[in-house]
């Protein structure tokens, strides 16, 4: 019976691919928000929202809150289509509630999406918050090639700026809860 020899180099590719897909995770409570380069909407609206303005590039720790929700998306998951109500719901109850306006932040992330899926996923689930293709999926690499959705708040002021301070993949049936532990979690006030 012959040996059959694995060329070295063949081996340490593997090895480097598997080590290198051990190295990604989501990020962890406690630690900094990995620096994220986004795409600016292209609507003033949703410019004005964030604190933003021109076009280019942005970074979360450039929107102007105290806090920011960061929901992974694609406009392909099932789950996130069923939690795309909820959500918003999220984000009337955010924006109704004059204690909270302004210094909560709603940002969708669409990984591996290009922006006609991103306005595609808007305009089918009627999402009025900014959501930002990540078509080459390297904002999504950042988080930690999470599922999807993935939730993620940062808190935005403090001594670690910005901070995470929440991070779960899975939907929320019950936005009033979580809204409550955003609040705490990111020390809104």
């Amino acid at each position: 019976m012959k040996k059959r020899w694995i060329p070295f180099s063949l081996v340490m590719l593997i090895l480097a691919s598997f080590s290198a897909a051990q190295a990604t995770a989501p990020p962890k409570v406690g630690e900094p928000l990995p620096v994220l380069k986004l795409i600016k909407p292209k609507e003033t609206t949703e410019l004005k929202y964030l604190g933003l303005s021109g076009s280019g590039e942005f970074s979360v720790e450039s929107i102007k809150a105290q806090a920011v929700i960061v929901q992974v998306f694609s406009m392909y998951c099932p789950y996130c289509q069923k939690d795309a109500p909820n959500v918003n719901r999220l984000f009337g109850l955010i924006e109704n509630n004059p204690d909270l306006k302004g210094k909560i932040k709603i940002l969708g992330i669409g990984a591996g999406n290009t922006q006609f899926e991103v306005n595609t996923f808007r305009k089918r689930y009627q999402v009025v918050f900014p959501l930002i293709p990540d078509a080459d999926f390297s904002a999504h690499k950042h988080l930690g090639e999470v599922r999807t959705p993935y939730f993620i708040v940062v808190k935005m002021s403090g001594p670690k700026k910005p901070e995470v301070v929440y991070s779960r993949l899975g939907a929320h049936e019950d936005v009033e809860a979580f809204l409550s532990d955003v609040v705490k979690l990111a020390d809104v006030k």
